[in-house]
């Protein structure tokens, strides 16, 4: 298919792969090989459980 033939937005999807697909390539994975604090993985769980428990939103200080 030819950019000419594309509706616009399957050119907008094209775009916006290109420039994920590039900003990948350039950037990488910057966490990679990092490990998450234990204290942060905990926090991480109790929100989820509070979520399930169907609490949506709250803030933290």
């Amino acid at each position: 298919m030819q950019i000419k033939d594309m509706t616009t937005d399957e050119f907008k999807d094209l775009i916006r792969e290109t420039i994920v697909e590039t900003l990948e390539e350039y950037l990488g994975d910057t966490d990679e090989g990092k490990e998450v604090k234990e204290e942060v993985k905990q926090k991480l769980l109790d929100i989820r459980k509070r979520r399930e428990a169907g609490h949506r939103r709250e803030i933290y200080g």
